[in-house]
C-alpha cells in the first residue's frame, strides 16, 4: 500500500472509518496519551484543528498506551478526557499499537514512509506527528518535542497544493 487511502481503522467509538473518506484533505496524524509530559500538545492540535480544518486540515489522534503507560484507560475514558481537558474535537481513533509484532498497519505504512531521527524507523515517544499531503502521501514526520504550533508553515504549504486552492 503506498496511500494513506489505502487503510481503514476503528474511530474511538468502535465504528469503520476508511481513510478514504479523507481524500483530498491534508492529515496530521498523531500517537497521543492522556498523562504524558506532551500531553499539552492536545491544546495545540486542537489549535490547528480550528485553524485549518476549514481549508482541508485534518488532525487525526491514535491513543497509544505502548510508552509508559501513559494512555491506560478505556475508548470513552479517552474521549472524556481529551473532550473535557482540551476541547479536542479532531477525529480520535480506537488505541493502537504503533511499534511491535502488534502494530497497526497504518503505523507499520507511515513509518516505512518517513523514518526518524538518524533514519530509525520505530517511533520514540507518544505525541509523533505525520503530515500526510492531499495526494495520500506522508510529507514528512515530526518528533515528540516539535510542538504543534511549530507545523504551521509546512500545513500551510500542503494546504496550498490540494486542488481548488
Amino acid at each position: 500500500m503506498s496511500f494513506v487511502y489505502d487503510f481503514s481503522v476503528k474511530d474511538i467509538r468502535g465504528n469503520d472509518l476508511d481513510f478514504s473518506s479523507y481524500r483530498g484533505k491534508v492529515l496530521l496524524i498523531v500517537n497521543t496519551a492522556s498523562q504524558c509530559g506532551f500531553t499539552p500538545q492536545f491544546a495545540g492540535l486542537e489549535a490547528l484543528y480550528q485553524k485549518y480544518k476549514d481549508q482541508g486540515l485534518v488532525v487525526v489522534g491514535f491513543p497509544c498506551n505502548q510508552f509508559g503507560q501513559q494512555d491506560p484507560g478505556s475508548a470513552s475514558e479517552i474521549a472524556q478526557f481529551c473532550q473535557i481537558n482540551y476541547g479536542v474535537t479532531f477525529p480520535m481513533m480506537a488505541k493502537v499499537d504503533v511499534n511491535g509484532p502488534d502494530a497497526s498497519p497504518l503505523w507499520v505504512w507511515l513509518k516505512q514512509s518517513a523514518s526518524g531521527v538518524l533514519g530509525t524507523e520505530a517511533i520514540k515517544w507518544n505525541f509523533t506527528k505525520f503530515l500526510v499531503g492531499g495526494d495520500g502521501k506522508v510529507i514528512d514526520r515530526y518528533g515528540s518535542v516539535i510542538k504543534p504550533q511549530s507545523l504551521e508553515a509546512d500545513i500551510e504549504a500542503a494546504l496550498q497544493q490540494l486542488p481548488g486552492l
